[in-house]
């Protein structure tokens, strides 16, 4: 029986294993161009999943920092066909963004920021555990629904210490931190001090977003880049890489996760007290 799991095409594949090749119906990962509207005005084309177009395209825009908060929205209609978002704001000035920047996300990633604009560094004194981290990060595997039935997609959560809030699947990494900020748009939850946990490889654009939605951890299944270390520097965000079952790679501000800064050498963590 084909696949007919939200964001799958159904589709038959050939499965070879030692000399036994069988037909299989399955299905593969959806994939579709979505382009997005404000006022009337076309700002961007996505490659994407066809999964929460609306919450994609009001995170793209809060990422982007057109809007600010769902409050600036008159109206979000998608097409019959789900290629295109409308987005009318509240007021009827827009003036699109001239320069847009090609990213390394898959799927062809966009962003209008300037990347090497700065920020100023995040004032919270918000920190967790390694322990926090993993359990989120089994909670993410647990929750990737799309990815466990087809591959082929990333997968985002929003989450801290009660455990996951807000889940995003896509076949652009960078797409699914814009899913979730769009999705707490939508559900009134606040992304500051929250944790962000992803997939796939933290780039500068995705350290972008994470910094745009106030996100002082970012946590990934693989690694960050250059640019995206040197900012999170600056940014006092926590990037942490390679999470594992029971290990992790921290490469910036070690303090937020109680741990003590980077030096060479190894080093005993204290005993937890009973």
């Amino acid at each position: 029986m084909a696949d007919s799991t939200p964001g799958a095409f159904p589709y038959t594949y050939l499965a070879l294993s030692g000399d036994r090749l069988e037909a299989v119906p399955g299905g593969v990962v959806d994939e579709l161009l979505l382009s997005i509207y404000v006022n009337a005005q076309e700002l961007a084309t996505l490659m994407c999943s066809p999964l929460d177009q609306e919450a994609l395209a009001l995170g793209f825009l809060f990422n982007e920092g057109v809007i600010r908060s769902l409050d600036e929205i008159r109206l979000i209609r998608p097409n019959a066909s789900r290629t295109a978002v409308d987005i009318f704001l509240n007021r009827d000035r827009f003036d699109p963004p001239r320069r847009m920047v090609l990213t390394s996300g898959c799927s062809g990633g966009v962003t209008f920021q300037d990347l090497q604009r700065t920020h100023p560094p995040l004032q919270t004194d918000r920190t967790t555990t390694p322990e926090v981290i993993f359990e989120l990060m089994r909670a993410m595997k647990s929750a990737a629904h799309l990815y466990n039935r087809v591959r082929g997609v990333h997968t985002a959560i929003l989450g801290d210490e009660s455990g996951l809030l807000l889940v995003a699947e896509d076949v652009g990494r960078h797409n699914t931190i814009d899913k979730i900020a769009g999705k707490a748009l939508q559900a009134g939850i606040e992304t500051r001090d929250r944790i962000l946990v992803t997939t796939g490889r933290i780039s500068s654009e995705m350290l972008n977003k994470a910094r745009m939605m106030g996100v002082p951890l970012v946590a990934s299944h693989t690694s960050p880049t250059s640019m995206t270390v040197r900012l999170a520097q600056a940014w006092q965000i926590c990037v942490i890489g390679y999470v594992r079952q029971n290990s992790m790679r921290i490469y910036t501000h070690p303090e937020r996760l109680a741990l003590p800064p980077v030096s060479e050498g190894n080093h005993l963590l204290p005993e937890a007290e009973d």
